[in-house]
């Protein structure tokens, strides 16, 4: 029998494999489905199996009207609907997205709070975020006179790549103890924004979460994160976290820090403009 971390695996599984629609880096999605299942996956608890295009194309459809937990082993499609979110009330969504096609998605849920159309607390920005995922169609929509950047780690549009990454501070001293200090940050790829980024005295997904609940809250969701494979960013909460906001969890491959240069870089002058100026140098640790 199944437990609830063999389905989340099995949905992760799933989910990683109908990704690259979902952000945008498959193409033709026929074309993608057809290449992915010429050859046996390897799926969580199941082993080598053979799945169709037709297969995949289900579990997409399945993922943009119920999100993660449809992709899970016995799902009902009847459990766990949204009832704050009607019919009439999508609609006006659907309209004010007409009248601004290329704001974020937090804008978006703004300007109908300011509206009167959605109340807050009958309609959380969580909620909003989780309406969007499943109705991709409602995102905002990029300029099609704008040429598409081909470099992959040089993205064009606000919000298609965060990259995220941890750095070690200074060990302060709490009571008789020190305790080290962690900065944990994420910068837009295309803009070179940071979303959030806060200092921590641990470095585990509880902060993590922390820092990017505040990073989505405003700025809107990405379509990928992109981070090393350190614990901390391949923790299957954080895979969870992402894939129920649509979002793909991209790891660098070992011993290629280059494409990581932009979280690099800021923390580079972090180090040079910020820590360098806290404490002389002999009291440096970082």
């Amino acid at each position: 029998m199944l437990d609830n971390e063999k389905r989340e695996q099995i949905a992760l599984k799933k989910f990683s494999l109908i990704g690259p629609v979902l952000n945008g880096q498959a193409d033709n999605q026929n074309e993608y489905f057809i290449e992915v299942t010429s050859k046996a996956i390897d799926m969580p608890y199941y082993g080598m199996r053979n799945y169709s295009p037709k297969t995949l194309a289900s579990w997409l459809s399945d993922y943009r009207r119920n999100g993660i937990d449809a992709l899970k082993p016995g799902f009902r499609s009847d459990r766990g609907k949204s009832r704050k979110i009607d019919a009439t009330l999508m609609e006006k969504i659907r309209e004010k997205r007409m009248q601004k096609p290329r704001i974020n998605s937090s804008m978006l849920y703004e300007a109908l709070v300011k509206d009167g159309v959605i109340l807050p607390e009958k309609v959380s920005l969580a909620t909003f975020y989780r309406f969007l995922a499943a109705n991709p169609d409602l995102t905002a929509a990029k300029n099609p006179d704008e040429k598409k950047e081909v470099k992959r780690f040089a993205h064009q549009y606000i919000n298609e790549l965060w990259q995220t990454d941890l750095m070690y501070g200074y060990y302060l001293k709490l009571g008789k103890t020190k305790k080290q200090t962690y900065l944990i940050a994420f910068i837009d790829d295309a803009s070179r924004y940071i979303p959030y980024s806060m200092w921590s005295f641990t470095q585990d997904f509880s902060a993590l979460r922390v820092i990017l609940k505040e990073a989505v809250s405003r700025k809107g969701i990405p379509a990928m994160i992109y981070t090393d494979n350190g614990k901390i960013f391949r923790s299957s909460q954080l895979q969870m976290v992402c894939a129920g906001m649509g979002c793909s969890l991209l790891h660098a491959k070992p011993f290629q820090a280059s494409s990581k240069g932009k979280i690099e870089r800021f923390f580079h002058t972090v180090r040079t403009r910020f820590l360098s100026q806290t404490r002389s140098p002999r009291h440096q640790r970082y």
